[in-house]
C-alpha cells in the first residue's frame, strides 16, 4: 500500500528524525503532566443523573439538618462499658481538647456523657463545668441518670444496641461534633468522597483525640473523603510497580536483547507520559475508574513491541537486510497495527455512549491512548530500531537473542499448531460444540447482578497482611473508614436502616395536603420500616405533632382545624403554616416545607435487610400515592439508579461495540482482501470470548459494577487484538503463496509466525493487568482478575477456534 510504503521510506530514510521528532512531542506532553489532578468517590458518578438532581434539588431547598454552614465530626468511643464514669471523662476530655483547638471550628457537641452530666445538674453549660459534674458524681448517681434517660431517643441512639438500662451499661456511644464552616467555603467535607473543608478539620482531630483517649476513634466524611483520595495514591504505588516488575521479567524473556529490551521499554514509558499529558491538557482529572488505563496501554503497547521486533526478526533470520527487513515487517505489520488499533478503539470509544460521565471519560483516555500507542509503536519504535542496528553494524556490536519466538519447526509453534489440526479435521463439529458452550455461558450471564455503593470505592475492612508488610514507601496507609462503617451498621440501630425522600412540588396549602401525605404513608411496603399500620415517616406532619405537645395555643389551633379528629390539621393550612413558622420549630419546620409552601419532603425508614432494588421500587411507588407531584429520591435511589445506569451502559456498548467493529473490519478486509467475510472471521473468536467472560463473572459471583461494567467493551478493544494478528497473517500468507487454494499451509505458517508473539503478549499483559488484584479497592482487583481472564479467553480462542473459523471460510467462500 502507498501509505505503508511512504511510512517505510521515512523510517528507513530518516530514522533519526522520526525519533527526534517524537521526543519533542513527548517534552509538548509533558507540560500537562504537572496540570493532571485528581478525584475520588461516588459523586464523579451520580453527577448530573436525574436522581441526583432530584437529590439535590431536596438538599437546596431544605438544607441538611445541621444548616447550610455546619458539618459534623463522630467520635466512635468503644469499652466494656462507656458509660462508666472512668469513660464519661474520657468522653468530655476530647470533647473539650477538640473545643479548645479554634481551628476546629467547633460549634457544640452532642454526648451521652454531656446528657448524663446534664441529667445530674440541669444548669451546667460548658464541657468543663460537665466534666466537673461527672468527676464529682458518684456510680450510682450516674447509673441512676443512666435510668432517666434510657427513654429518651436522643440518648439511646447514640448508644450501642447492647444498651442495658438496668446495668447501664453499653459497650459503645457516639459522641457529635457540629463545626462551623465558612460561608465561602463548600458545605460539608468529603461527600461523596471528594474532599472539602472537614477533610483537613477530622484528620487534626484525629490527632488530638488519639493521645487523649485509643478507645476513641475520629469518624465523618472528611475522613472518608481523605481516605478516597489514599487509595488512589497507595494502589498505584503498589499495582505501578508489581506490574513494571512482572513485565519487564517477561520482555527481558521475549526480547532478549538489551538494545531491544531497552527500546520496548522506552516506547512503554513514551506511550504511558504522553497520555497523562492528554489528561493534564484537557482538564480530565485521574480518578480510580482510569488506574485501569496505564496497565490497558501497556497490554497493547507489549503485544505491538514483540510484534514489531519478532516479525523484523522473522526477515533477518532468513539473511534480509535491515532495510529490507523493517520494510516487510513494516509493510504486514502497520496493516495490522490499523486493524487492532481501529477495532481498539471502537471498542473502547463505545462507552460514550453511557449516562455515566467517568464511563465516558475512560473511553476517551483509552481510546486516545491507544492510538498514541499505534503511533509509538507504529513510527517511533520502528525507527530507533533501525537506528539502534545501524549503529551496532557500523561498530561491529554483539546482538543477542535474534531467533523469533515460535518459528517454525520450534517446540512451540508445534504446540500453538494444535488449532490448526483440529481445522483439518472436524472444523464444522468444532465449531458447532463452541457455539454450543457460548450460547450457554451467554444464558448463564443474563443472571450477572448490578451494584453501586459507596463502599466500592474504599479499601477492604482489613488489609491483607502480605500488603501491610510490604517496605516504605510500598506499605500502604492505615485505612479505618469501612471498619467504622460496618461498625456503626452493626451497633446502631439509628443508622442501620437506610433512608428514602419523597420530594413533593405543589400548592401546599390545599386543605387536603397533610391528610394526603397521611394516606400515602398507610399500608407501607415490606421494604419500609413500619408503626402498625402506617409506615415510619419524618416529615411537616410530625413537627405539627411535636410542637402541639409543647404549646397549649399551638395545640388548640390544630384541634380547631382538625375536621376528623386524627390528630393531623385538614382546614386552613395557611394559618397553620404561619403560626408554626413564626414559632421556636421554624428552623426545623424549614427542614421539611418551604417558606413559599410549594415544595415539601417526607423521609421513610427502610428497613436493613432491604435490597437497594427493592427500596428505589418501593419508593417509586409509595410517590406515585401523593396527590400532588412527587419524586423518589435519597441517597439508596441515587445509587440504584447508578447500578441501572450501569448495566445500561454494560449492554449498550457491548451492542455498541460489535455493531461498529462488524462494519470496520468487513469495510478493512473488503478493501484491503477483496474478501469481507474475513471480517465476520476476525469477529466470531471475539464474540465467543465475551460470552465466556460474561459468564465467569457470574460463576465467580462479581456483579458489573463502576469498574466492571467497560469489561465487555474491553475484551472486544483488547481480544481484538489476538484474533486480527492470526487472520490478518493468514491473508497475508494465503495471498502471496496461494498453495493451490489450500489454506492450511498459510494458515499454519500464520499461526506460527504470529503465535509466539501472541503467547509473550498475553503472558506480560496477563499478569500485567492481573497485578491489580493487589489494589487496595476490592473491585478494582475484581476489574484485573476479569481483565487478564478475558485476554487469556482471547489468547486462546485466537489460537484455537481461529484457524477452525478460517477453514469454514476458505471452504465456502470458494
Amino acid at each position: 500500500m502507498d501509505a505503508t510504503e511512504t511510512v517505510a521510506d521515512w523510517i528507513i530514510d530518516r530514522p533519526k528524525t522520526v525519533v527526534l521528532a517524537f521526543l519533542l512531542v513527548t517534552a509538548l506532553f509533558a507540560v500537562g503532566l504537572g496540570r493532571v489532578s485528581t478525584t475520588a468517590g461516588t459523586e464523579q458518578f451520580t453527577e448530573g443523573t436525574p436522581a441526583q438532581e432530584a437529590f439535590e434539588d431536596v438538599q437546596r431547598e431544605f438544607g441538611t439538618p445541621f444548616g447550610a454552614d455546619t458539618g459534623t465530626t463522630q467520635l466512635i468511643q468503644t469499652d466494656r462499658n462507656v458509660l462508666s464514669k472512668a469513660e464519661l471523662l474520657a468522653t468530655l476530655r476530647a470533647l473539650e481538647a477538640l473545643s479548645e483547638r479554634p481551628d476546629l471550628r467547633v460549634e457544640s457537641t452532642q454526648s451521652a456523657a454531656g446528657q448524663i452530666a446534664t441529667e445530674l445538674d440541669p444548669d451546667v453549660e460548658s464541657l468543663a463545668e460537665k466534666r466537673r459534674v461527672i468527676d464529682r458524681a458518684s456510680e450510682a448517681e450516674i447509673d441512676a441518670a443512666v435510668v432517666d434517660l434510657s427513654d429518651r431517643p436522643s440518648f439511646t441512639d447514640i448508644v450501642s444496641d447492647d444498651f442495658n438500662p438496668t446495668s447501664a451499661t453499653a459497650s459503645a456511644t457516639v459522641a457529635v461534633v457540629t463545626h462551623r464552616i465558612p460561608a465561602e467555603l463548600d458545605e460539608g467535607g468529603g461527600g461523596g468522597g471528594e474532599p472539602g473543608p472537614l477533610t483537613p478539620i477530622q484528620l487534626r482531630a484525629r490527632g488530638i483525640v488519639s493521645p487523649v483517649d485509643t478507645d476513641i476513634r475520629v469518624f465523618g466524611q472528611g475522613i472518608v473523603a481523605a481516605e478516597f483520595s489514599n487509595v488512589i495514591a497507595d494502589s498505584l504505588l503498589i499495582v505501578v510497580p508489581a506490574a513494571a516488575a512482572l513485565i519487564l521479567a517477561f520482555l527481558i524473556v521475549s526480547y532478549r536483547d538489551p538494545v531491544d529490551l531497552v527500546l520496548g521499554t522506552l516506547s512503554l514509558a513514551l506511550t504511558l507520559l504522553w497520555t497523562f499529558g492528554f489528561l493534564g491538557l484537557t482538564g480530565i482529572p485521574f480518578t480510580q475508574f482510569l488506574i485501569a488505563v496505564p496497565p490497558l496501554l501497556l497490554a497493547v503497547g507489549i503485544d505491538f513491541g514483540i510484534h514489531t521486533i519478532n516479525r523484523y526478526r522473522e526477515e533477518r533470520v532468513t539473511g534480509a537486510t535491515v532495510e529490507t527487513a523493517i520494510r516487510r515487517a513494516l509493510d504486514q505489520l502497520l496493516v495490522a497495527f490499523g486493524i487492532v488499533t481501529g477495532t481498539t478503539v471502537i471498542g473502547f470509544a463505545a462507552n460514550l455512549t453511557s449516562a455515566l460521565q467517568p464511563i465516558r471519560q475512560f473511553g476517551i483516555v483509552a481510546a486516545v491512548g491507544i492510538a498514541i500507542t499505534f503511533l509509538v509503536f507504529g513510527l517511533f519504535l520502528p525507527a530507533a530500531k533501525v537506528a539502534s542496528d545501524r549503529f551496532r553494524a557500523a561498530r561491529d556490536l554483539p546482538a543477542f537473542g535474534q531467533q523469533p519466538l515460535g518459528r517454525e519447526g520450534s517446540r512451540l509453534a508445534g504446540v500453538l499448531s494444535g488449532g490448526v489440526a483440529v481445522a483439518r479435521r472436524a472444523p464444522v463439529a468444532f465449531l458447532l460444540v463452541v457455539l454450543l458452550i457460548s450460547a450457554g455461558s451467554a444464558v448463564y450471564a443474563t443472571g450477572v447482578d448490578t451494584a453501586f455503593s459507596e463502599e466500592d470505592f474504599l479499601p477492604p475492612e482489613e488489609t491483607p497482611a502480605y500488603l501491610e508488610d510490604l517496605p516504605e514507601p510500598f506499605a500502604p496507609s492505615r485505612y479505618t473508614v469501612t471498619r467504622d462503617i460496618q461498625f456503626l451498621e452493626d451497633n446502631f440501630e439509628a443508622v442501620q436502616g437506610e433512608s428514602v425522600t419523597i420530594f413533593v412540588q405543589g400548592p401546599l396549602t390545599r386543605d387536603t395536603t397533610l391528610e394526603s401525605f397521611q394516606k400515602a404513608q398507610r399500608n407501607p411496603p415490606d421494604s419500609f420500616v413500619s408503626r402498625g399500620r402506617d409506615a415510619e415517616t419524618t416529615s411537616i406532619v410530625t413537627v405539627i405533632r411535636d410542637y402541639a405537645n409543647e404549646s397549649d395555643r399551638f395545640r388548640a389551633l390544630v384541634e380547631r382545624n382538625d375536621v376528623d379528629d386524627d390528630g393531623v390539621p385538614d382546614d386552613d393550612l395557611r394559618q397553620i403554616y404561619d403560626a408554626l413558622l413564626t414559632s421556636p420549630q421554624r428552623d426545623r419546620a424549614l427542614q421539611y416545607l418551604t417558606e413559599s409552601r410549594r415544595a415539601a419532603q417526607v423521609e421513610y425508614t427502610t428497613e436493613a435487610t432491604a435490597s437497594q432494588e427493592a427500596i428505589t421500587a418501593d419508593a417509586r411507588e409509595v410517590a406515585d400515592r401523593y396527590r400532588f407531584e412527587a419524586t423518589a429520591t435519597g441517597q439508596v435511589v441515587v445509587f440504584q439508579s447508578i447500578a441501572a445506569l450501569i448495566l445500561e451502559s454494560a449492554l449498550v456498548s457491548l451492542a455498541t461495540a460489535l455493531l461498529l467493529v462488524a462494519v470496520f473490519l468487513i469495510a478493512v478486509y473488503a478493501v484491503l482482501e477483496g474478501a469481507p467475510g474475513l471480517g465476520l472471521v476476525n469477529l466470531v473468536p471475539i464474540a465467543v470470548s465475551v460470552a465466556l467472560i460474561a459468564g465467569t463473572m457470574r460463576l465467580l459471583g462479581l456483579s458489573f459494577n463502576a469498574f466492571t461494567a467497560t469489561i465487555l467493551s474491553i475484551t472486544i478493544g483488547l481480544g481484538i487484538d489476538y484474533s486480527a494478528h492470526v487472520v490478518h497473517r493468514f491473508a497475508d500468507e494465503y495471498d502471496g503463496r496461494p498453495d493451490d487454494g489450500d489454506p492450511f499451509p498459510a494458515l499454519q505458517r500464520a499461526v506460527a509466525g504470529t503465535g509466539g508473539a501472541l503467547t509473550g503478549s498475553m503472558l506480560t499483559t496477563a499478569t500485567g493487568i492481573g497485578v491489580l488484584v493487589f489494589a487496595l479497592t476490592p473491585v478494582l482487583g475484581q476489574f484485573g482478575l476479569l481483565t487478564a481472564l478475558s485476554i487469556v479467553y482471547s489468547y486462546v480462542v485466537a489460537l484455537v477456534v481461529t484457524p477452525s473459523v478460517v477453514a469454514v471460510w476458505a471452504r465456502y467462500a470458494e
